[in-house]
């Protein structure tokens, strides 16, 4: 199932990502670069909350591809200011799009099962 898989995934995304943080110059690593963090992590707690929730998944799982959808804005913003290069955008939209496509899967899923 999606949501047993999305952990690994988002995990291992927000390790690489952090990483990148500390290369941005200093005038964003503490705003956008601590936004971004703040994103992932608040995206992060959706997917737990709704792994482990006893009935209604989807209000989590909508929250999740809120914070998704910020975040992808945030990434693309890095990429404009050259926080971070062409190729490193790259692999994080097609993590996130995986991620999204994962919890889309889980919610519709989650629906036909309530």
């Amino acid at each position: 199932m999606s949501e047993i898989k999305i952990l690994p995934l988002l995990y291992d995304l927000i390790l690489w990502y952090v990483q990148k943080i500390n290369l941005y110059p200093k005038k964003f690593k503490y705003s956008l670069g601590e936004r971004i963090v703040s994103c992932f992590l608040d995206l992060l707690e959706r997917v737990i909350e709704a792994r482990y929730a006893s009935g209604k998944k989807s209000h989590f799982l909508r929250q999740a591809n809120l914070q998704l959808e910020k975040l992808r804005y945030l990434v693309r913003l890095s990429k404009d200011l050259q926080c971070i290069t062409i190729k490193d955008y790259e692999y994080v939209i097609r993590q996130t799009t995986e991620i999204g496509r994962m919890i889309g899967g889980w919610e519709k899923y989650s629906k036909d099962m309530e």
